[in-house]
């Protein structure tokens, strides 16, 4: 499938972000994960006629077809082609050296997740890769046919909290010894025969654990999350705001942490803000989504 076919899907609590994040006129903002564009688009319509945005994105399937979908706004819109990770060098090499708020929406995106041909879904046959930028080296089929049989544990557990991870990581080694793992349908048949039936979740597929973490893993997702999150204050002007939406406990805590332990962020709320009831009918993928703020002290 390629992102022509694709349309745009509505970014996940666009309301809730633009009343948290306050976009004005004449100001700069940041969208540390462009995606399809969505939040981006929100962002230059409500801070008419003059404000800017700067979008980062790696995946170059998502910054093509983001950069086409703002392209109306001219100048107003840069693309930054590269991870969030790079945030502050990236910045100043455009010559920026403050900005007026900073949106993170963690995750994969849903462009990644309908080209079955990434491997981030077990919906789709496809070579089991799962990276989010072309620059990167390790594919997760790297991982799961490389990695010891403990490291695959961690893996497993640490990302993706799932219980039956040492299970799992056994079920990869004795399987790889005899073919490697290539494909996600491999992987996600293997996940659903290592856990016994009585123990496969009602609500999910058995394998989304295993593919979140690999994922996870894959991009250095939380290395980045607390690299960003420690980094963006030395960025952002005094009154400026962060917004990052998280899709799972993890991503949540090292939110939450992070912007309550550091002396230079100031919580908007003590609870994170949660899609509507409206949206979640309309929009199953955002059940899981959090939304936490803070402002630059």
């Amino acid at each position: 499938m390629s992102p022509e076919s694709t349309l745009p899907h509505t970014p996940v609590m666009e309301q809730e972000v633009l009343a948290s994040l306050l976009p004005e006129s004449g100001k700069l903002y940041v969208d540390g994960t462009l995606g399809l564009g969505g939040h981006s688009l929100a962002i230059l319509r409500a801070s008419a006629p003059d404000g800017r945005v700067i979008g980062f994105e790696w995946d170059d399937a998502a910054a093509r077809f983001a950069a086409r979908r703002l392209e109306e706004f001219g100048e107003r819109f840069t693309l930054a082609k590269a991870s969030y990770a790079t945030l502050l060098p990236t910045l100043r090499s455009l010559g920026v050296e403050r900005i007026d708020g900073l949106l993170l929406d963690l995750g994969v995106s849903s462009l990644q997740l309908d080209m079955g041909e990434r491997g981030f879904s077990f919906r789709f046959d496809a070579p089991l890769d799962m990276r989010m930028g072309s620059e990167l080296q390790t594919t997760a089929a790297d991982v799961v046919n490389r990695a010891s049989e403990e490291e695959l544990a961690d893996i497993f557990y640490n990302y993706g909290e799932e219980r039956q991870a040492r299970r799992i990581a056994a079920f990869v080694v004795k399987t790889r010894k005899i073919q490697p793992l290539k494909t996600t349908k491999q992987l996600a048949d293997l996940v659903g025969e290592a856990i016994p039936i009585r123990y496969h979740p009602k609500k999910i597929h058995v394998a989304t654990k295993v593919f979140q973490a690999l994922r996870i893993a894959v991009n250095r997702e939380f290395e980045n999350m607390v690299s960003i999150l420690n980094d963006a204050p030395q960025i952002l002007k005094p009154g400026a705001r962060i917004c990052v939406i998280t899709f799972h406990s993890i991503e949540d805590r090292i939110t939450k942490q992070a912007l309550n332990s550091n002396p230079e962020y100031r919580a908007v709320d003590t609870k994170p803000l949660t899609p509507s009831k409206t949206e979640l009918f309309n929009n199953p993928r955002s059940r899981s989504a959090k939304l936490r703020v803070a402002v630059r002290a």
